[in-house]
């Protein structure tokens, strides 16, 4: 793996702080020919991805696509990796950020990098981010199930599901009936 210069590095981990993983802002003194320079080879790197930025939140603009769009940039797995960060929702939140940046016309987005708040700051290895990893399982994950790997009451395993997840979150969690294993919760990541 190359290794990071002092500002790629400064850049990641500034991302790695900010709701959504977000790069933007650059650093100060960082502009022009050099801070096009230093994205360009991290993104070739695959440290840095450019994505659609939300003009309702006023995120900050890497490039003007015209006609009133722009793009941002965000920090990749990879990038959070680059750094040593456990980049337990990385992911979702790059595949939460490309399946609702586009809403239908006349429609604000519903999901941005405000709804993906401190995802990238849930410490590996904790009952929350246990919890979104079996969310994102392919089959989801029951209250019975979750009880079981958390040691936790189910309304507390409801609970979590709901406010931290969803509210805090901006997380979009499903849940049906399943015949054998009652709600199944799911992370829909789209």
């Amino acid at each position: 793996m190359p290794k990071l210069t002092e500002t790629q590095s400064i850049i990641l981990n500034c991302a790695a702080c900010r709701a959504g993983n977000l790069a933007m802002p650059l650093p100060k003194g960082l502009a022009g020919a050099a801070a096009k320079m230093t994205v360009t080879k991290m993104i070739e790197r695959g440290w840095l991805e450019e994505v659609e930025a939300n003009l309702f939140r006023k995120e900050p603009l890497w490039r003007e696509a015209g006609d009133g769009h722009g793009t941002t940039l965000i920090a990749t797995e990879a990038g959070l990796e680059a750094i040593e960060i456990e980049p337990i929702a990385a992911s979702t939140i790059s595949k939460i950020r490309k399946a609702t940046t586009r809403a239908p016309e006349g429609n604000i987005p519903t999901a941005d990098a405000a709804s993906c708040q401190k995802l990238a700051s849930i410490r590996q290895g904790t009952k929350q981010a246990m919890l979104i990893e079996m969310l994102q399982r392919p089959d989801g994950a029951s209250i019975a199930e979750i009880v079981v790997a958390t040691s936790w009451q189910p309304h507390t395993a409801r609970g979590t599901i709901s406010g931290a997840l969803k509210k805090k979150l901006g997380l979009s969690i499903t849940s049906h009936k399943h015949p054998e294993r009652g709600t199944v919760y799911k992370l829909d990541t789209a």
